[in-house]
């Protein structure tokens, strides 16, 4: 038996693509097939490359690279990784432009009120998209100074524009909190910024509960009037507080 090859008669282009795609330049081809983890770039008759996913955009809502590619387009990218030896190839588009949490505390400062969208929702709290690729994590404990809210959908709805206040920015794990209750003042710091020791108060008893009466002061904010400071009155018992 004689074996022959046609392919033999020119070099072999993964020979040399270390010298020709070094990482981090820009290249261009066309997008021959896609995928649902990717889409295969050829750059040359007998070199294909892989833009993964995850390097489409900056942006976690990618569901497909459908959505941002499709066969025959011819685009841009740049070289993150190579392997000749095992002839694969990786490229980046979102590489293109910069990354907008390298430059997140530049644009926002903490304590500035910014304008979103609520993403999506967790059993602890909703995202809410500010920007491109910047999702914010408003927890549920700062939906609001005077509810407790078990679930975030009990004050939002997924796809509703919302205001909220940015709390800590930690850039390079990516995490930006925000918080919807402090675009209000806190009603318990109001009443205590008004009221010392020894004022004479007025206010709505709001439950009854073994130990006391509590006292609604203001919105959002109640005080205990335990049994020891109520002469000469019991309390009825409750199954609850």
């Amino acid at each position: 038996r004689v074996s022959l090859g046609i392919k033999q008669l020119e070099p072999d282009p993964w020979a040399t693509v270390k010298e020709r795609y070094p990482v981090n330049t820009r290249v261009v081809g066309r997008v021959v097939n896609v995928t649902d983890y990717g889409a295969f770039v050829e750059l040359e008759p007998g070199v294909e490359a892989l833009i993964h996913v995850s390097e489409m955009t900056w942006s976690r809502r990618m569901k497909h690279p459908s959505k941002v590619v499709k066969p025959g387009d011819q685009v841009e990218a740049v070289v993150l990784d190579l392997h000749p030896r095992e002839r694969r190839i990786s490229l980046g588009l979102k590489q293109l432009e910069a990354n907008p949490w390298s430059t997140i505390e530049e644009r926002y400062s903490i304590g500035s009120v910014v304008e979103g969208r609520v993403r999506s929702m967790t059993d602890f709290g909703a995202f809410i998209e500010i920007e491109e690729g910047i999702d914010g994590l408003v927890h549920v404990s700062d939906l609001s100074w005077t509810k407790r809210f078990k679930h975030p959908s009990e004050a939002l709805k997924k796809g509703q524009i919302v205001q909220a206040v940015i709390l800590p920015i930690d850039s390079k794990a990516k995490r930006l909190s925000l918080g919807i209750q402090q675009l209000q003042p806190d009603a318990w710091e109001t009443f205590f910024s008004a009221h010392q020791i020894g004022d004479m108060v007025r206010g709505r008893v709001s439950r009854v509960a073994n130990c006391g009466v509590f006292v609604e002061l203001a919105e959002g904010v109640e005080g205990l009037c335990h049994n020891s400071e109520i002469p000469g009155f019991v309390p009825r018992k409750m199954e609850g507080p």
